[in-house]
Order: C-alpha cells, then sequence, then structure tokens
C-alpha cells in the first residue's frame, strides 16, 4: 500500500463528524439531551422516533439552523460551535447540504429548475454561464428531469419532481455531508419508491457522508447503514440499522418496530 492509500485509509478510519453531549432545552422541556454519536465518511446515519422525539431539533442544532446549549460538535477537526457565522455559512455552501421536507423551502420558486442549480454552483465561484448551464443540464438528469424543462419555474413540477429537483441543488457541488429532514414525506408511496433508489445511488456513488431524520422505518431499512432512536429527546438505542430494527433491545423501539409490522 503507498503512501496515498494509507493517508486516505486513514482519513476514512477518523469520523467526519463527532458529536458530544449535545443538549437543547426550551424552557423546562427537553428538545435533545446530551446525544452523542460519531458518522464517518460514506456512512449514512438515520434517526427515528415519534413526533416530538426530538430527531428533528437534533438536526436543526447539527446543521447550524439552532443552536445547542451545550455539547461539542466538531466536523472534520474543527470546532463547528466555535466557528464563526460567516465561516458556518460557507460550510453550509460548500460541504455541507440540506434538504428539507418541503421542497419548497429548499428552493427559490420564482428561478427557473437550472437558475436553481446554478445558484449553487455561483455561491462556490463558478462564473462562466455556459458551463454553468451545463452542469446544471447533466444533473436535473441525473435525478430523472428532463433537459427541456431545464427554463421551468419550480411550481410546475409536481412535488417529487421539485424534490428531486432540491437534490439536484444540494448536490451538483458534490457536499461532503448532507442533512435530510423526511425526503419523502407527504409523497406518494410510488413517487417515495422512486425518490428512495435516486437517493440510494447518489449515496453510494458520491460516497455521500448522511444524517437522516424520518419517522418511516422502511426508509432507514433501505439506506441507512447505522439508526438512532430517540424518545422524549433522549437517545435510547442505537446500532446497525438491521441489528436495531430485527432485534430491537429497548422497550420503546420493540413498540415502533411491531407497529409497523402490524400496520
Amino acid at each position: 500500500m503507498g503512501l496515498v492509500d494509507v493517508e486516505m485509509q486513514a482519513a476514512l478510519d477518523q469520523p467526519l463528524l463527532s458529536v458530544t453531549g449535545l443538549t437543547k432545552r426550551y424552557g423546562a422541556r427537553i428538545g435533545c439531551g446530551d446525544v452523542s454519536f460519531e458518522l464517518f465518511p460514506g456512512e449514512v446515519m438515520g434517526i427515528v422516533g415519534e413526533s416530538g422525539s426530538g430527531k428533528s431539533t437534533l438536526l436543526s442544532c447539527l446543521a447550524g439552523h439552532l443552536v445547542p446549549d451545550q455539547g461539542q460538535v466538531t466536523y472534520a477537526g474543527r470546532d463547528v460551535l466555535a466557528m464563526a457565522e460567516t465561516e458556518r455559512r460557507r460550510l453550509s455552501r460548500t460541504e455541507w447540504a440540506y434538504v428539507h421536507q418541503n421542497p419548497r423551502d429548499g428552493l427559490r420558486m420564482g428561478v427557473s429548475a437550472g437558475g436553481n442549480v446554478g445558484e449553487r454552483l455561483m455561491a462556490v465561484g463558478a462564473r462562466h454561464y455556459g458551463s454553468i448551464r451545463e452542469t446544471a443540464t447533466d444533473w436535473l438528469g441525473r435525478v430523472e428531469i428532463a433537459a427541456d424543462r431545464i427554463d421551468d419555474r419550480p411550481s410546475a413540477f409536481s412535488g417529487g419532481m421539485q424534490q428531486r429537483l432540491q437534490i439536484a441543488r444540494n448536490l451538483v457541488t458534490g457536499p461532503r455531508l448532507v442533512f435530510m429532514d423526511e425526503p419523502t414525506g407527504g409523497l406518494d408511496v410510488s413517487v417515495q419508491a422512486r425518490l428512495l433508489d435516486l437517493l440510494r445511488g447518489l449515496v453510494r456513488d458520491m460516497g455521500l457522508s448522511v444524517i437522516i431524520v424520518t419517522h418511516d422505518l422502511a426508509v432507514v431499512r433501505l439506506l441507512a447503514d447505522r439508526l438512532m432512536v430517540m424518545k422524549g429527546g433522549r437517545v435510547v438505542e442505537q446500532g446497525l440499522t438491521d441489528q436495531v430494527l430485527d432485534d430491537p433491545q429497548d422497550a420503546y423501539t420493540q413498540l415502533l418496530v411491531s407497529s409497523v409490522l402490524q400496520v
């Protein structure tokens, strides 16, 4: 093994994201409490739990949308919570991406499909119009949007197409870490299945590290390598996805799994 290979392997052996004791309170209520985990390069972490379990609060704290009350978040060796606001914003435009449940929250609805993808490229320094449009066209194809829709606005698209466009906008710059908040929520079952296949392929092909929040255990079964189960703001169980779902140890996890099996 050469020196470059050794260095690459060493990088893969180090966590991309380390979270220690992350806590967010809303008065007397705990949004998330004392959450700790590590995420490695190319790994997908699923976070599940019922509404109010704290999973969305945790994701918002990790992505910088909320400021936690205590804890530490380290990304690629850098202390995220100690970063200046300008540095965090730059990180969110380059190495991070955030896929919203409602694609309208992640798109510029008054800008064309190509413009939505192109804006992210321009945010990282792209300036040549022809090159930007060519890359946008390529990415629309990758998310199964026809090239002749490049000048259409997102409002002319179905919900599933809007979500695929939001994914293209987020992934076009090749981020290392992607946060996903219920990316298949609110979509028809057949649309969900196509979107999940698309996401699984992109995650694999791009070697993305992903944190995905969902209430749907079928989504994490398909996408996630590891799983965290939250209840009342706390992590009650975590481990390999198949292990947690096939042999849940915590009573709450057992209830979640059994409720799906009974549907």
